[in-house]
């Protein structure tokens, strides 16, 4: 049998657009209603089609790229948080009108924009600058939020009272009519971060969502049901293998959330699971979805333009910080499970394995995509190629077949969730284009250098700091992308690996949605769970802390990264994974028993010297681990786990 959510997908949806845009979403009715979704769908085929069949001017493509995502996100985004607004009022009309216009005299002008670009400007190139930077702030702030917006309207801000700021933070200041033409650019709003998003994100947005009309999230959570949810603390465990298979392709914590979330937190609190706890295991499982190779969350992406490193190379290190991710949460969930005496699912309640086994070929698309990764293929043609086989493999079965209508449906779910990443890219591109102009990132760089005195630990944990604090209340690319700007340089001046460094700050960034006090994720799977934000949030922390200490080994030795022969790397994540076990173990409180303070202190002290990766380190950690667990066997005997009861299951 299928596990299927007891809420409709629009539900659901609708439940992740209110959680996550932090806006209100706005409900089309009558001539607009199919407007709009053909708008969205022809937004989707003409980047396959240009990226694929057709290419124009770079420039020229992203101005369209972000008119038309404006045009969308204008269309189903109401002007105030927390209204209900049906139809597009007169004055959305008017802006779309502008965004139009914009991307129409970047077209006709284009040479010559080009050849005055960072130079001079027309009064015409001041007027679309001062009206596309304005539309680019109205729409980050309706589709992701305040917080994006407030960072890169401060950062605007400093491009004009630099002159009278002090110290590090002095400019010599720019003319407004200069400085606005110069962000309205290739320099600023059309650079590396709009490139991306008109690029792989596109591409890869659409790739997830014919995955999902496909029927191959279901097929995910429903696999990851039928493999563990009859083990103690099944749903759990559910959620942490679904985390793995869904957020690969999802990309997005609070979608991760909301999709396998309606499935998981239901059955979790039906093994007896407190709803807060339930909601921390779904918050952060899904989380890791955004290090989850093969596509792992935009800012990867990002990082791949940033860095000048191949996006295969990325993801290929995103590897075994993934995997160490969730050997901790399946520890965190297996723990807790025993040291509460609970129980999985009946068999008979679960979907039958030999039948989900011969539809193993739903996962064919991901295999595709991973294969022409390797093969060297660009990420954009590889997802195009992946759409091909999401399409083909539909086929195989009745139930999951794509007509045209589900494949125009696709089109239009694509659009629909890439105006988000379409708007935080173009916010980006405001504070990535003021930090080159100003200077401002070498100045901060050299500010971290004098606060860390050339010590590389402590610009590390300066580092972890900003970004958290940059990723509370905005998206992840959003916080890693100003992070790379702004306090990537100064980490790799101090002699610190580029994919070291921006793999540090891009891990944090993830990190920042289950970290209180303003976490998206945790918030989300709170409110599904009907549990309290805060306490979810912190359970969240601990069901993560192993992974908040792992971008630091990887750090003292890229090895944790695939950097190396291919034993080391072997023995260092054996290691590793010893040791995210013995932190969950220490922080639960449990090992063949409860765990006494003294000896929760000496396993977290083998866990750490176990994750840092040196062989005396590794002996040692191994040492203190195996003296605590015989002491727990001597004095519990057998593993007290295996002799609670099976745990009442109820509605």
């Amino acid at each position: 049998m299928a596990v299927q959510s007891d809420e409709p997908a629009t539900l659901a949806a609708a439940k992740a657009d209110a959680l996550e845009f932090l806006g209100a979403k706005r409900r089309l009715e009558g001539w607009q209603k199919p407007l709009f979704f053909w708008v969205s769908v022809t937004f989707t085929l003409f980047h396959i089609l240009i990226l694929n069949l057709y290419p124009i001017d770079a420039v020229l493509y992203r101005a369209i790229h972000l008119a038309w995502g404006t045009v969308i996100g204008l269309a189903y985004f109401s002007l105030r948080p927390g209204s209900a607004e049906v139809g597009v009022p007169w004055y959305d009309w008017v802006l779309m009108a502008g965004a139009i216009a914009c991307a129409v005299y970047i077209g006709i002008n284009l040479e010559g924009l080009q050849f005055r670009a960072g130079a001079l400007y027309t009064p015409g190139d001041f007027v679309i600058g001062v009206i596309g930077t304005a539309l680019v702030f109205e729409f980050a702030r309706r589709t992701a939020g305040l917080a994006l917006t407030l960072v890169a309207g401060l950062f605007l801000l400093y491009g004009f009272v630099g002159p009278w700021m002090p110290g590090v933070l002095y400019h010599k200041g720019y003319a407004t009519g200069f400085l606005l033409t110069y962000i309205f650019s290739d320099q600023g709003i059309f650079g590396q971060t709009l490139a991306v998003s008109s690029t792989f994100i596109i591409m890869f947005t659409a790739f997830a969502a014919f995955l999902t009309v496909s029927k191959a999230g279901d097929y995910f959570n429903n696999l990851a049901v039928a493999l563990v949810g009859w083990a103690r603390g099944g749903p759990a465990k559910a959620a942490v293998v679904s985390g793995i298979l869904f957020g690969s392709i999802s990309g997005s914590s609070v979608a991760n959330v909301v999709a396998s979330g309606s499935v998981t937190i239901p059955m979790m609190r039906r093994v007896g699971y407190d709803r807060s706890t339930a909601g921390a295991i779904e918050a952060t499982s899904s989380t890791g979805g955004q290090i989850t190779p093969p596509v792992m969350g935009a800012g990867a992406f990002i990082m791949a333009e940033v860095t000048g490193i191949p996006y295969a190379d990325i993801a290929f290190a995103a590897v075994i910080p993934c995997l160490l991710f969730y050997v901790a949460c399946y520890a965190h969930c297996d723990l807790h499970a025993v040291r509460s005496g609970l129980r999985g699912l009946p068999r008979a309640e679960l979907p039958r394995l030999p039948p989900m086994v011969l539809r193993i070929y739903l996962l064919a698309p991901i295999a595709v995509l991973i294969w022409l990764f390797v093969a060297g293929y660009s990420g954009f043609r590889a997802a195009a190629v992946g759409i091909l086989a999401c399409i083909l493999v539909s086929w195989f079965t009745r139930a999951t077949r794509m007509g045209p209508r589900a494949i125009v449906g696709a089109l239009d779910l694509a659009a629909k969730d890439a105006v988000q990443l379409v708007a935080v890219c173009a916010a980006a591109g405001v504070i990535v284009g003021i930090v080159a102009l100003t200077g401002i990132g070498g100045r901060f760089s050299q500010l971290v250098l004098a606060i860390a005195g050339q010590n590389q630990l402590l610009a590390m944990a300066f580092t972890m700091v900003i970004v958290i604090i940059l990723g509370m209340g905005m998206p992840t690319t959003a916080a890693y992308a100003i992070s790379a700007a702004v306090v990537a340089p100064g980490l790799i001046k101090l002699g610190v690996p580029t994919l070291v460094a921006h793999m540090f700050i891009f891990y944090y960034a993830v990190l920042s949605a289950i970290t209180p006090p303003v976490a998206v994720a945790s918030f989300a799977a709170a409110g599904m769970a009907q549990a309290d934000p805060w306490r979810t949030s912190l359970i969240a922390v601990r069901l993560g802390l192993a992974t908040f200490i792992v971008p630091f080994m990887f750090f003292y030795s890229p090895l944790l990264l695939g950097q190396g022969a291919a034993l080391a790397v072997a023995h260092v994540f054996v290691s590793a994974a010893m040791g995210v076990v013995f932190m969950a173990c220490a922080t639960e409180g449990w090992l063949n028993g409860p765990l006494r303070w003294p000896l929760r202190v000496a396993l977290f002290v083998a866990a750490l010297l176990l994750i840092v990766p040196e062989g005396y380190t590794d002996v040692a950690g191994l040492v203190i681990g195996a003296l605590v667990w015989l002491w727990q066997r001597k004095v519990h005997g057998r593993r007290p786990g295996d002799r609670v009861p099976t745990a009442t299951v109820s509605a």
